[in-house]
């Protein structure tokens, strides 16, 4: 598992997480709640890890919601204030 990875998975299990305008509209949009994503970082399998991304490191996470559709989260970090933050969902 990757650095970047854990770093935001603690976070958001410490409740230390924003949701970011786009991927609040893209929740909204796509029909899944807020806590379906949180709850599912724990068990959530990385794809990818950018942490050379400007100007906030990514990473990308395969999720399963309670209904067994699969999503990519994407989080960043946002290293000024040492929180995650959700970017978006996308349906995989």
């Amino acid at each position: 598992m990757g650095q970047l990875f854990e770093r935001i998975q603690k976070l958001v299990l410490e409740s230390r997480y924003v949701v970011g305008e786009h991927a609040f509209e893209r929740l909204d949009e796509r029909g899944i709640l807020e806590w379906q994503i949180i709850d599912g970082i724990e068990t959530g399998r990385l794809l990818k890890e950018r942490p050379r991304d400007l100007p906030n490191p990514i990473v990308e996470i395969c999720q399963t919601l309670a209904d067994g559709t699969e999503v990519k989260a994407v989080w960043s970090l946002v290293i000024q204030i040492n929180v995650a933050k959700l970017v978006t969902i996308h349906y995989i």
